[in-house]
């Protein structure tokens, strides 16, 4: 058995292989605890059978994103401590004489140098003697740190120095973190931000997941975690390295929109994935497949390991919608998460999206989780008529609560697809998450996306693509080559080997799948593309899409030699065979649906009953287990063979 875990803001969702079918689950978060759920989850689904978990968490991003992690200490070349402060010396805001920073992970007081010197070709200056260790040992001792990030000048070019500081921390007892383990890459700021980024999560990270990998494990099954790269990482290197999970959970699902959209005949999608809390979004523009960076930036704070795409918004079925100081409604980036949850669940009582899709008729009571939860209408009118204000009618102000959510969505979308160059028109949007197929036909027609693709299971797309992701382990070293240079193929050979040593040990077999990050002469970024003959012309060719520009005149070097090994996983199909919980929907196939201003008598479907080939129009509710669907006026649907929900959306 093979059960995909995802722990989001409110539920935890679950996907898993059962006689070779798919079943879904889905349970409340814990967030205090967020183990708790899923090892309940794991009990309810597998009972005592041995499975493999697959786990997508949000505990190091929560961690990160409320600044509860570790008192960490940072250790580089003396002379060079203040670089992970002084960082590009980029504003957010530059004309903001008031801006206030929040607080550093390392501080001044908890940042200490070495005296060493490696040149930039990976020459000993200055090797570290034994005395300015002891003396390093004993400053870092006396701030009693908890973890401790090491990330030493050109330590990527020859690591020597840098092994010799690491291994005299690591008698302190706290957990050390090494960029030349981490990230062999120049950009010292880039390199040492992440490095203590990863420092900043360790115990946090490592505590989470051996306690539930020993819970697996007593089981006799065994735990893997997603990491933000879109491939998955046995639980151990995940706790060793927590800065390759950020994106855990959001990577999942871009890579079953990914799955889900090729089934279906498309290549160029937009995925749209609105949960309880937060929206993501991506972009996959060919065939090319996932497209990865290394130049995300988290909190400001800057992360080079191969993360997706993604671009995250604070809005989701559980952001709170109210009044400012000044009287204009404002929704998120708070949330209501799974305690106390919204309104309609029974303990919250600030309005939030679900609550105003409720209002609206949009969402079903009934037939919330295939009825396996009943959403309080009538508690959620009490709580909204005095929180209306001076609008007119509770309709009025739970329609603005959701254009207001609409917008911030759209401008997400606008910002991976036409800020970088791309036309939303030639693009199908997959939309999913628990609240995603609600608003995605008002989002389609607000950037003129002709097609929304919704998937089967769309609440949990997040856990099955974590179900079928590939067991993946990314490779790298800065190399710094002309393109004609043969030695290429040494540092490939070298990172392959690396690679393969360590996914034996695991007992896999991986393919190498190697890429190159190339450059203008003289520049100051890279753009990735895979290694093949034709490699600098690809290079050319990605240019001018992503810059408007490119010059086959001028000279191009090889900045960064990456591997990527792939040991492949067996993919399942979602579609119309899937094992799926009925709706719960009882009713007499209608519902008054409030739509612009006005009620609307619409059509209810039970997507259980829906088979390939069936057609309707909107207006329309189309409910099941995990999501619901709306379909507006003007916009019609199709099943196809897969048991999506394809709509035609009317500009």
């Amino acid at each position: 058995m093979r059960i995909a875990i995802d722990t989001g803001g409110t539920f935890t969702d679950c996907v898993y292989t059962s006689d070779c079918r798919l079943g879904i689950l889905k349970i409340s978060s814990s967030p205090v605890d967020p183990g708790r759920a899923v090892l309940k989850a794991i009990h309810e689904i597998a009972g005592s059978e041995q499975a493999e978990i697959r786990h997508g968490t949000t505990v190091g991003t929560n961690a990160l994103l409320e600044r509860k992690g570790a008192r960490t200490a940072f250790v580089t070349t003396a002379g060079f401590e203040d670089t992970i402060g002084i960082g590009r010396q980029a504003r957010s805001r530059l004309y903001d004489w008031f801006l206030t920073q929040e607080p550093h992970l390392a501080p001044e007081a908890m940042r200490f140098g070495v005296a060493e010197r490696v040149a930039c070709d990976g020459t000993i200056l200055k090797q570290v003697h034994e005395e300015e260790l002891a003396r390093l040992k004993s400053a870092v001792a006396a701030a009693q740190p908890e973890s401790i990030a090491v990330s030493l000048l050109f330590a990527f070019a020859n690591p020597a120095n840098e092994r010799a500081v690491v291994d005299c921390l690591r008698g302190l007892g706290a957990p050390v973190s090494a960029s030349h383990e981490i990230l062999p890459e120049f950009r010292e700021y880039e390199r040492g931000s992440t490095v203590l980024i990863n420092a900043y999560l360790a115990p946090k990270m490592r505590s989470y997941l051996e306690q539930l990998d020993s819970a697996v494990r007593a089981q006799g099954s065994r735990l893997h975690v997603m990491q933000s790269s879109g491939g998955i990482i046995p639980a151990w290197i995940a706790a060793r390295e927590p800065v390759r999970t950020i994106l855990s959970g959001p990577a999942g699902g871009v890579v079953g929109a990914l799955a889900v959209a090729r089934a279906a005949g498309f290549e160029r999608i937009l995925t749209f994935d609105m949960g309880g809390t937060s929206t993501d979004v991506a972009l996959v523009a060919s065939g090319a497949g996932l497209r990865a960076t290394t130049e995300s930036q988290i909190m400001g704070m800057p992360v080079a390991v191969p993360m997706l795409d993604i671009h995250t918004v604070g809005a989701g079925g559980g952001s709170l919608a109210g009044f400012d100081q000044g009287g204009a409604l404002k929704v998120g980036p708070q949330s209501a998460g799974a305690d106390p949850g919204p309104i309609c669940y029974g303990r919250g009582t600030q309005p939030t999206v679900t609550d105003a899709n409720l209002i609206l008729g949009r969402l079903d009571p009934n037939a919330f989780l295939g009825g396996g939860m009943h959403l309080d209408e009538a508690r959620t009118r009490q709580y909204f008529e005095p929180a209306k204000r001076n609008l007119k009618t509770m309709e009025s102000f739970a329609e603005g609560i959701i254009r207001l959510a609409d917008s911030h969505m759209e401008k997400a979308l606008r910002k991976i697809s036409v800020e970088q160059g791309h036309d939303p028109r030639d693009f199908v949007l997959v939309s999913f998450g628990g609240a995603g197929p609600l608003h995605a036909c008002a989002l389609a027609r607000a950037l003129q996306i002709p097609k929304v693709l919704v998937p089967r299971m769309p609440g949990a797309l997040s856990a099955y693509g974590i179900l079928v992701s590939d067991i993946v382990r990314d490779y790298s070293r800065t190399v710094m080559l002309r393109p004609g240079d043969a030695s290429i193929a040494q540092h490939f050979a070298k990172l392959e080997e690396k690679g393969a040593r360590e996914m034996e040990g695991e007992g896999l077999e991986a393919t190498a799948l190697r890429s190159v990050d190339l450059r203008y002469a003289g520049q100051g970024y890279e753009l990735t593309v895979n290694w093949s003959s034709d490699f600098v012309e690809q290079f050319h060719r990605l240019h001018e899409e992503r810059y408007g520009y490119a010059d086959a005149r001028r000279p191009v070097e090889i900045v960064n030699a990456r591997v990527r090994m792939i040991a492949a996983t067996e993919q399942l199909a979602l579609d119309g065979a899937a094992a799926e919980k009925q709706s719960g929907f009882t009713g007499d196939g209608l519902r008054r649906v409030h739509y612009q201003g006005e009620w609307l008598e619409g059509k209810v479907h039970d997507r259980a009953e829906l088979r390939p080939g069936e057609r309707f129009e909107g207006p329309a509710v189309v409910v099941e287990y995990s999501a619901t669907t709306f379909v507006p006026p003007r916009c019609r649907a199709t099943v196809d063979r897969q048991s999506n929900l394809i709509i035609e959306v009317e500009a």
